[in-house]
């Protein structure tokens, strides 16, 4: 089973500064976007990730993972020539998945917490379909909801102007070896794009869809603006300084899961000169 991270897009709500390089590189508190979603993938011991990228930024994500070896993983990177819906990731990389179950994340997604790993298996190992999960907001009308009944999926809406519940839906999700067939079936919405609620409906209209709701302990956050990449470096940053180990650490998650050896890890760390350096030639003592 492959994951995608879907890294593209022109973070044109995040002009001028995505002018020079891809909101995914971005820097969210003290490491790029990116590594927060990788590490989540890494954590569920996904050895085979695609990277979804606009071509502009092929070369910036290759010098900053090159091809996967160094956290031993492989890393094969699609180009997504413009931004036509989350759904196209299947399509432009569906030589690779190999009509096999695959999960995706956007990489513009933060998710922490308290035995995540635990948590999020229940989607890895439990692929009828589709599955995903709900996480209870204060402003639904901003995301895609869930619309359920106690344990039932019924719908699932974008941006609703007045939503049946305060369940937004993550980006994170899993899907079995039909998804590609089900993405070919789809239709541009009036935006022009394929869509991932589009997607999800055809599950829940089968009856193949499930969803695990995130409670406490573990924390969602959408990096889509200034204010909200705010948010997520502070919130970083206040567990960071206070609990003194680092969060959204490809490298470490890697060591941990025997992916590569403590000699790599060490060879990994001297290529940072600096605190996360020394915090990764640090994690065995």
């Amino acid at each position: 089973m492959k994951a995608i991270l879907l890294a593209g897009g022109t973070g044109s709500r995040m002009r001028p500064t995505t002018t020079v390089t891809n909101k995914h590189l971005l820097p969210v508190y003290n490491k790029p976007m990116i590594f927060y979603s990788l590490s989540v993938l890494l954590l569920l011991k996904f050895r085979e990730i695609i990277i979804i990228c606009e071509p502009r930024s092929k070369d910036l994500y290759k010098k900053l993972l090159s091809d996967g070896s160094s956290l031993g993983i492989k890393i094969k990177y699609v180009i997504q020539k413009k931004p036509n819906g989350i759904p196209e990731s299947f399509l432009i990389s569906q030589k690779l998945i190999k009509g096999e179950n695959v999960c995706l994340m956007l990489a513009d997604n933060f998710i922490f917490g308290n035995d995540l790993y635990n948590f999020l298996k229940k989607g890895l190992h439990n692929i009828n379909g589709a599955h995903f999960f709900a996480y209870s907001v204060q402003n639904p009308q901003n995301y895609a909801v869930l619309n359920n009944k106690k344990n039932t999926v019924i719908d699932i809406e974008e941006k609703p102007k007045n939503p049946k519940t305060n369940l937004a839906i993550p980006g994170l999700y899993f899907f079995d070896k039909d998804v590609v067939k089900h993405c070919k079936s789809l239709k541009k919405s009036k935006r022009g794009e394929l869509e991932i609620v589009d997607l999800i409906n055809i599950y829940i209209k089968n009856k193949k869809a499930q969803f695990s709701k995130i409670g406490r302990g573990i924390s969602w956050l959408d990096m889509g603006s200034f204010d909200d990449l705010n948010d997520c470096s502070n919130f970083i940053r206040a567990i960071e300084k206070r609990q003194n180990f680092v969060i959204g650490s490809p490298e470490e998650v890697a060591w941990r899961n025997n992916f590569i050896s403590l000699k790599q890890l060490k060879k990994v760390a001297n290529k940072y000169k600096n605190d996360y350096g020394t915090y990764l030639k640090n994690l065995s003592n």
